[in-house]
């Protein structure tokens, strides 16, 4: 009896733990064997490890139904749930984990297409090292292919477009007066301080759905996050004074900056071909607040900006010349938020506001105008697997201006529109492996001023041609609205409308970066009048048209050479337009057929120095010369300039700065100027127009207080 009862517990025992034997084969997606795949039920530490073959084999104790997961590097992660008298002879093909180091990019015109995305991009020290740009960001961006050297006016002209043919962004909402207020000529800068930004990226063209309303470009300013530590920054430099301050507090962050420029100093020793009444002088101040949730980031954006200057501008048709002051108020409010709302659901939300207030005085005639703008905006995206993705949202535009000149006569002339829009995007992320991917979107507009709707559509597709090179191709429609300076005076137009189809050829290995694209944009319904500048007597139309394609090639090197980071850009541009009051098709004054930008920055260690250097150039731009009866027949001499800056630490915290540009006084011309009448001999005069000084000069002293005492405004020095 004792007997048979322990043959029966042991048979027991055994059945009620009998071993399960679990066995496949891991390939990858073209059959080659995964070796050192790692395979387990979940749960447990039932497992093992693929061989060189790919074959497995190991025993459980489980039983039932139990979920198998198999990983391995570079590969997304297998589950297999059922049944454990299932799982033999399994055959596993993994696939490639399209998010994994290496895998292809979409950076065709777009900077927003992916994990993985990338354009152009300068970071804030690239900014403020970046000689002749003076710390100012859209200076440095000049440095890169795809602009045109406009140094006359300072903002963006990219790709045969003009100024007002790029948006700038802040945490992805318009900035709708990114530069501060300035006159014909004299160059303007943009309103942000580049400290306040952890990166910029800068889309030269076919960017992303999510954008509307440019025709060439965007530019998008990604404030910081969280700060790093607590500081106070101090600058004082030859033309003015700033201080910044970040604090930290449980989940919050303030960042605070403020900034007076007054050129007086400068116009006082260098001598100026203006003639300044009251010299060029701002304030402006600007301050972030961050607080994170447990699943989120609120930030809000606050910028203010005062300006002020009276001059005599020459002018070849008044003798006396012309009498021209502007002072200028700008507010600019952003709030922005971004979360997750759970199952891979993210959401991007915010508002901003611009109110744009100016004073202007043009010989005996004053102006007043004023403009509101806000611009509403919310973002969804769904991550449904590492090879879809999928974005979508709304947003809405309000703009009211108003102006009013007032005159000798007592005639005044009044104006005021409200153009508003509503917009909606939807835009795909489709990874098909590591080697391709592609990214296809639409954008839908109506705006109400001018009572239209407009679809565009946007694709972008990439292939990795090897582990260090790709090439990407992009298409996309672009609509713009026409500008203010014509919808005062006229809303029953359509929208001016772009097409652009990019090839793009990325390189990148050990701290290189080559990059050529070539592109070819055309354009349709620009705008068209009849006299000199928009006028409310002028006839308009949208028959306007034109293309621009060229060829943009960009190096960067930061490893060849010990200590010395450097990057030379190159932009071929043939363009014609027929637009505004030109007779026929031509190239407009601002499209120079060739620019180069070769930029470098070398650390000294002895002198405990980053000496930096910045060449430009530019091929002759067209004018037109009314004394050969052919329009814009002419061209104007090659502009060059070399630019240089010295930063010397003094201790870790202490830099003495030193920049000039154009150090060699080159003789630039931008423009000539006409006569309205010819003379006795029938004859136009001119008169060249030219920089305001041949040199621009700056001597700074900064100084950083923080905790660590090791961090300063120039980080890497």
């Amino acid at each position: 009896m004792k007997l048979t009862f322990t043959i029966t517990f042991t048979l027991l025992v055994l059945f009620t733990h009998a071993q399960t034997a679990i066995t496949g084969k891991v390939t990858d997606n073209k059959g080659i064997p995964i070796t050192g795949a790692n395979i387990y039920l979940d749960g447990t530490y039932d497992g093992s490890s693929s061989n060189e073959h790919g074959d497995f084999s190991f025993s459980t104790t489980q039983n039932g139904q139990q979920t198998l997961i198999i990983s391995f590097l570079s590969f997304e992660t297998y589950t297999l749930s059922k049944d454990v008298t299932e799982m033999s002879n399994l055959k596993v093909s993994l696939k490639e984990d399209v998010n994994s180091l290496g895998s292809v990019i979409l950076n065709a015109g777009t900077f927003s297409a992916g994990d993985n995305s990338k354009a152009s991009v300068l970071n804030p020290l690239d900014i403020v090292t970046t000689a002749g740009a003076a710390g100012d960001y859209i200076g440095a961006f000049q440095t890169l292919p795809g602009t045109s050297n406009v140094a006359e006016d300072g903002r963006l002209f990219v790709r045969g477009g003009d100024a007002n043919e790029t948006n700038i962004y802040i945490d992805g909402l318009r900035v709708f007066q990114p530069f501060a207020a300035t006159t014909n000529n004299i160059p303007t800068r943009g309103r942000f301080s580049p400290f306040l930004f952890k990166g910029t990226n800068f889309s030269t063209g076919g960017y992303s759905a999510e954008y509307g309303d440019a025709l060439s470009s965007v530019l998008l300013l990604n404030t910081i996050d969280e700060p790093e530590q607590e500081k106070t920054d101090l600058s004082f430099i030859s033309v003015g004074l700033g201080i910044g301050n970040t604090q930290k507090w449980k989940k919050n962050s303030l960042s605070v900056n403020a900034f007076y420029l007054n050129l007086k100093p400068y116009q006082e020793i260098i001598s100026q071909r203006v003639d300044w009444i009251k010299p060029f002088e701002s304030f402006s101040g600007e301050t972030v607040y961050r607080h994170k949730f447990n699943n989120g980031l609120l930030k809000i954006y606050g910028g203010l900006s005062y300006t002020d200057f009276e001059l005599n501008q020459e002018d070849i048709n008044v003798p006396e010349g012309v009498n021209f002051a502007l002072r200028n108020r700008n507010l600019y409010l952003n709030s922005s938020y971004q979360g997750s709302l759970g199952n891979d659901w993210k959401i991007t939300s915010g508002v901003s506001f611009a109110n744009d207030d100016n004073d202007i005085k043009v010989i005996s005639t004053d102006v007043d105008n004023q403009e509101n703008s806000f611009h509403f905006k919310l973002k969804l995206k769904k991550r449904f697997s590492n090879r879809f993705k999928l974005n979508f949202g709304a947003e809405q535009f309000i703009n009211t201006f108003s102006e009013e000149a007032r005159t000798s006569t007592p005639e005044n002339f009044k104006s005021s529109f409200d153009n508003n829009s509503t917009a909606a995007f939807t835009e795909a992320n489709i990874f098909f492996s590591k080697k391709l991917a592609m990214q296809i979107g639409v954008r839908g507009v109506h705006n109400t001023l001018l009572d239209y709707t407009k679809v565009s559509p946007r694709a972008s597709l990439a292939y990795k041609t090897s582990s260090k090179s790709q090439i990407s191709l992009a298409y996309g429609d672009f609509y713009q609205a026409p500008s203010q300076e014509v919808l005062r005076y006229e809303t029953d137009l359509d929208p001016e409308k772009s097409s652009h189809y990019i090839l793009n050829y990325l390189y990148q290995n050990n701290g290189r970066t080559f990059r050529a694209e070539g592109y070819y944009k055309s354009y349709q319904s620009l705008i068209k009048f009849d006299t000199e500048i928009p006028e409310f007597n002028s006839l308009y139309s949208n028959q306007g048209d034109g293309y621009a394609a060229g060829l943009d090639i960009f190096w960067r090197d930061n490893k060849s050479i010990k200590n010395l980071e450097y990057w030379a850009s190159y932009s071929y541009l043939n363009t014609e337009r027929d637009y505004q009051n030109y007779p026929n098709r031509a190239t407009p004054n601002f499209a120079g057929e060739h620019n180069l930008s070769l930029v470098t920055k070398y650390w000294v260690n002895d002198w405990k120095s980053l000496i930096s250097t910045t060449y430009n150039f530019a091929s002759g731009r067209p004018y037109n010369d009314p004394n050969t009866g052919i329009f814009q027949n002419q061209k104007t001499r090659t502009y060059n300039a070399l630019n240089f800056s010295w930063a010397y630490l003094i201790s870790q915290q202490k830099i003495l700065y030193l920049s000039v540009s154009n150090v060699l006084g080159f003789d630039n011309v931008f423009n000539y100027q006409y006569s309205n009448t010819p003379d006795s001999n029938g004859t136009f005069a001119r008169r060249p127009i030219r920089p305001n000084a041949d040199r621009f000069f700056i001597v700074g002293f900064f100084w950083t207080i923080s905790d660590n005492k090791t961090d300063n405004q120039l980080d890497n020095l």
